[in-house]
């Protein structure tokens, strides 16, 4: 019988930031529809696990992520959630950015000799848009990813069960969000096993009769929720989850993206995208929407509870069903394969590896790598670990 995770892997902050480097710095992650962005200049603001970005799209059509960081002292360029923009501008100095995030004016710099304006562009964030039209971002510094989309997701836009849903006929309809006490794992989790929907859940009750339950199909690093006794319903609720921390459930009234926004070691941003279908009623809308919002508190409610107690040292492991909650065993063997293998190649460097760091920047100072250097040993002494190695021996693990 395969056991939970350590109550220690959803608390501990050392954890948590080997999570981001080994996960959310290099996975791609899921976070919107290119239908949000219908006009050029539309633009998205998003922030996970700690790294700022904002979508926009531009003159030519196409649909450019960046760091939401002025290349001049790091001032964010939007400030807003959603907006539209056809010069974006940093409102500290002054500098201003193409919707390509070419760098096109740094006030007083064009009488700097040596200041070149193609070493300061936006950092751009890697994207890809799949055939349903589902967009998704990389934050990899790296010019071409550690990770091919393929790798991880290939598949999951041709999806048989899909095909009756003509995501023309949706458009943007509005984003809304909850704070939760809880670590993203303890949600995704919850999200990826129905076992407590009889219990938890009296609106889905009747779904349940008979000892019905809730089938996974899990692919590379997505799982399809099939419904109850694996009955493809097509034309009526098709969730899936994307790894590590997103699902897109589709309906003929709506369909919704979640998102389980890391926000600390034991808090999280619950992030949704409704998309409305143009033929539905305002009513119709209201009461699925109301349900739905229903359910989601709920799922709130529990995740923040078991996360009280994971927090409170009393509890390690417990027993996970074979049957019920294979889904959750799934997920987290991904977990533990990415942070092991990250593990791995940090000793192997002798040095934390951070992927979305951007490095070796042209125009910086000679003497970035030194002072960057100074500041690991500086820490890594701090730590009680060997400043020589970087201080990989302090670390948690």
């Amino acid at each position: 019988m395969q056991s939970t995770l350590p109550a220690s892997w959803y608390r501990e902050p050392a954890f948590y930031q080997l999570e981001r480097r080994a996960i959310f710095s290099k996975s791609w992650i899921l976070i919107s529809h290119t239908l949000q962005f219908g006009d050029p200049g539309k633009y998205a603001r998003y922030e996970i696990a700690g790294y700022p970005f904002f979508v926009i799209k531009d003159r030519a059509g196409k649909i450019n992520a960046f760091l939401n960081v002025c290349r001049h002292r790091a001032f964010p360029i939007v400030h807003q959630d959603e907006g539209k923009a056809m010069v974006l501008s940093c409102k500290y100095h002054g500098w201003s950015y193409g919707m390509n995030g070419n760098l096109a004016k740094a006030p007083r710099f064009d009488k700097i000799e040596g200041f070149d304006k193609e070493n300061y562009s936006l950092f751009k964030v890697h994207t890809h848009v799949d055939r349903l039209g589902f967009l998704w971002v990389n934050l990899d510094a790296a010019e071409k990813p550690t990770i091919a989309w393929e790798e991880q997701f290939g598949g999951v836009d041709e999806q048989p069960r899909l095909s009756n849903f003509d995501l023309n006929n949706y458009e943007y309809d509005h984003t809304w969000s909850m704070e939760g006490k809880f670590n993203w794992k303890t949600l995704i989790e919850n999200y990826n096993e129905c076992y407590h929907c009889p219990t938890a859940h009296p609106g889905l009750a009747p779904f349940f009769k008979n000892n019905k339950k809730m089938v996974y199909g899990c692919h590379k690093h997505y799982v399809q929720h099939l419904g109850a006794d694996g009955e493809e319903r097509a034309s009526d609720v098709s969730p899936t989850y994307m790894y590590p921390n997103a699902s897109v459930t589709l309906t003929p009234v709506f369909f919704y993206m979640m998102s389980i926004v890391p926000t600390s070691p034991t808090t999280s941003l619950m992030r949704y995208e409704v998309y409305r279908s143009k033929s539905a009623t305002p009513e119709e809308l209201k009461e699925k929407l109301d349900f739905f919002a229903q359910v989601e508190g709920e799922d709130k409610w529990l995740a923040n509870g078991a996360q009280h107690n994971l927090n409170s040292d009393t509890f390690t492991v417990g027993p996970f069903h074979p049957d019920v909650e294979e889904a959750v065993t799934y997920v987290g063997g991904l977990v533990k394969k990415m942070l092991h293998d990250h593990v791995a190649e940090e000793k192997n460097r002798g040095e934390e590896w951070w992927p979305a760091r951007r490095i070796n920047i042209k125009g910086t100072s000679d003497t970035t790598a030194e002072d960057e250097a100074f500041c690991r040993g500086v820490c890594a002494a701090a730590s009680g670990a060997n400043p020589s190695n970087g201080g990989i021996e302090g670390l948690a693990w």
